[in-house]
């Protein structure tokens, strides 16, 4: 008989289960082309975004002294996530190369909705497995991570951006008055000078050249050239375009991500090229429920700042006295983000009244701007 306490710890962590029910809307696009193929993306963001405004905001917050067998449960559903999206990935391309069921519109169709589940969810997961301390969940942050060809997320994201975050030399904080469709090209190339150059550093203070084993690149590539190989394997050249496309679509999911989290929010900078501390008020979040179910609570992103390696079900709400909040989950947010014209007329209020409540004493911050950059972007 299982013991009360473990049925509630199921019970509670089932809702964080959603992310499964995205992956028979792309099973059943596959099989039935047409216009199923739209149901991925619908879902992802339509379907989310509906079920957000029925639920409502969710501002409670759990015992972060919760100790780690109590969140097993929770913990599960991100250590099977890779096998699932293998599956799924390499899957349908053996079924789309294998068979003449799609087109090739639908098939590149079928695989935005297969990069949508790998975004979504798969890269979301990579995060909190790559902030933990055990072995086995970092070795699948790197595994979700080669699938999408973006590994060096992992370098990028624990060694730049945690560090510098809010400030110039973050690539990831999206500047005021950027719009997504300027940031996205210039992070795709910042973020991997700026992870490279963090790990060549590290190498250098302990007096070992960027050739050595322990510089993790070796590894990056090498899972990411296994996977084009399988990809390349089960469907020749098709395959391995599909497989990349579904990365791109990854990708691209991510970093409206990381667009909307830090927009327009600055560290003051204390001169000498020191910031402030990070702190709650440094990162967007959004209290709506479903949606942080789908996203594993990312949405409390404050928190996560403050505590990395907490885990998500740990993850607090900050009021709005501390924390900046957004008027929508992410799945909206998303959406606006790519009509820069809407972006800014959400946000733009919202980050001059940020300014304002927060830094009175700066009045002109273009000048701000450049005095607080001393390092070239």
């Amino acid at each position: 008989m299982i013991p009360p306490s473990q049925v509630a710890g199921v019970q509670n962590a089932l809702p964080f289960w959603i992310s499964l029910a995205l992956v028979p809307v792309v099973l059943y696009a596959a099989m039935t082309g047409g216009w199923s193929l739209l149901l991925p993306p619908l879902s992802a963001w339509g379907a989310f975004s509906v079920l957000d405004i029925l639920a409502g905001l969710n501002p409670e917050n759990a015992d972060p002294q919760t100790s780690e067998g109590q969140l097993f449960w929770y913990r599960l559903i991100t250590l099977v996530w890779f096998p699932i999206q293998f599956g799924v990935t390499f899957g349908l391309i053996w079924y789309v190369t294998a068979t003449d069921h799609l087109d090739s519109i639908e098939k590149i169709a079928l695989f935005f909705g297969v990069g949508i589940l790998s975004g979504t969810v798969g890269i979301n997961y990579s995060h909190e497995l790559m902030h933990q301390k055990n072995r086995v969940e970092r070795w699948l942050a790197d595994l979700l991570l080669a699938l999408v060809m973006y590994s060096h997320f992992r370098s990028e994201h624990l060694l730049v951006h945690h560090r510098y975050v809010g400030t110039p030399r973050d690539p990831v904080t999206a500047r005021y008055n950027e719009g997504f469709h300027h940031f996205f090209p210039r992070v795709l190339f910042q973020s991997f000078r700026s992870a490279w150059r963090a790990e060549r550093a590290m190498l250098n203070r302990k007096d070992r050249p960027v050739t050595d084993a322990e510089n993790p690149f070796w590894r990056y590539w090498a899972l990411q050239g296994g996977f084009m190989f399988l990809a390349m394997i089960i469907g020749g050249w098709a395959g391995l375009g599909l497989f990349l496309y579904q990365a791109f679509i990854a990708i691209w999911q991510l970093e409206l991500v990381n667009y909307i989290e830090h927009y327009g929010l600055t560290r003051k900078h204390l001169g000498d090229g020191k910031y402030e501390y990070v702190q709650p008020r440094h990162s967007w979040n959004s209290m709506h429920k479903v949606s942080n179910w789908l996203l594993i609570n990312l949405q409390r992103h404050s928190d996560h700042h403050y505590k990395p390696d907490r885990r998500f079900p740990l993850l607090q709400n900050y009021p709005q006295s501390d924390a900046p909040q957004l008027p929508y989950g992410y799945p909206v947010m998303t959406m606006a983000a790519m009509v820069p014209p809407i972006w800014r007329r959400v946000m733009n209020p919202k980050v001059r009244r940020w300014r304002a409540m927060y830094y009175p004493e700066i009045t002109d911050w273009e000048a701000y701007k450049t005095a607080s950059n001393p390092m070239p972007r």
